[in-house]
């Protein structure tokens, strides 16, 4: 039977007037609802989906490592098979920053490839990587549905969900999503299988789409039809720019090390790109494995907290109207990138 969590808060909690959720002085903040979510609502990151990227050493001698998760089905799996061909290739080791542009991103590849500094020849490719249309930037309300119950290995639910009812797909769709009312560049904003995403609302085969939060990680392309291979990479370091949703492949975002790119210096040339006598700004990557590739013991696991369940419900709507005692007064919402989703890294 499919799992039903319309009883959640979430989507109550984030539309009801303020005036009405009034709670106790000494409510819990956001962190400490997190703090309370049994053990059962947390979900382990496959090993495989994960990248352990490492950068040469900090000025002090300390170790820069980057964890990054790669997104799962259905969104961008063409980019994201062709990130782990990269990694198992190792054709990122040895690679730099090339460009840190202020409130926007910090991007990274081959200083040769496709940059307006390059002054050598460009690393070869690796064979095999695969070439993705721009209608893959975004996924159906169907197809994101599908991936779900296949993850949670929901029989039931993928049976009805092939009976062709369209009513079969709204009714999943609600039982599995928690969703905020209102978004300024789509229908909706939601968050499904732990990820934030937009979609236009109305039929199964609407588009649904990952969104371009803090941290989140993307392919660096040219001009259109151009949609790149995944050779340039970059994360957010600003102010979500969601104007380039479903304009760019978002293939994952980054669980741990985001302080070693955010401070990085930044870039004057255009763009943030580093200028021709900012060489020595760049800073270089030493290499970006996937974990599951890793000796055992040096695998990182991480888990989310999932987004179909009471805590985040709980945990959503105090970050939309916060009533912990510092806080005066509630917001009344919230932007679905300011509800971050919770990511811990598993004690070995």
């Amino acid at each position: 039977m499919i799992r039903n969590l319309t009883a959640l808060a979430a989507t109550l909690a984030l539309s009801v007037p303020v005036v009405a959720q009034e709670e106790p002085e000494g409510a819990p903040s956001p962190g400490e609802i997190v703090a309370q979510a049994e053990p059962s609502e947390w979900k382990e990151i496959p090993a495989d989906d994960l990248l352990v990227m490492t950068l040469a050493d900090h000025a002090d001698g300390h170790e820069r490592k980057v964890v990054i998760q790669l997104i799962p089905a259905p969104f961008s799996q063409g980019w994201v098979e062709n990130i782990r061909t990269f990694a198992r290739a190792h054709w990122y080791d040895n690679i730099t920053v090339n460009r840190v542009q202020d409130n926007y991103v910090v991007q990274w590849g081959d200083v040769n490839y496709d940059n307006p500094e390059a002054t050598g020849e460009a690393k070869p490719l690796p064979e095999g990587l695969k070439v993705m249309s721009e209608s893959e930037y975004a996924s159906t309300n169907i197809a994101v549905t599908k991936a779900w119950l296949e993850a949670e290995g929901d029989a039931s639910g993928l049976k009805l969900l092939s009976s062709g009812l369209v009513d079969s797909v709204g009714a999943v769709r609600k039982a599995i999503t928690q969703t905020l009312p209102s978004d300024s560049y789509s229908s909706r904003a939601l968050f499904n299988m732990g990820w934030p995403l937009s979609q236009e609302a109305g039929s199964p085969s609407s588009e649904v789409w990952p969104v371009h939060c803090y941290g989140m990680v993307g392919v660096g392309r040219n001009l259109s039809p151009d949609t790149g291979s995944g050779a340039e990479l970059y994360t957010v370091i600003g102010t979500p720019p969601r104007h380039l949703d479903r304009n760019i492949a978002l293939v994952g975002r980054i669980v741990e090390g985001m302080e070693h790119l955010s401070s990085l210096p930044r870039g004057h040339g255009d763009l943030g790109f580093y200028a021709a006598d900012e060489a020595y700004k760049r800073t270089p990557i030493l290499s970006v494995r996937v974990a599951s590739d890793l000796p055992e013991a040096e695998r990182p696991r991480f888990e989310y907290l999932s987004t179909e369940g009471e805590t985040f419900a709980r945990y959503a709507d105090a970050r939309a109207n916060r009533r912990d005692p510092f806080f005066i007064v509630p917001a009344g919402g919230a932007d679905i990138c300011n509800i971050p989703v919770p990511i811990r890294r598993v004690a070995e």
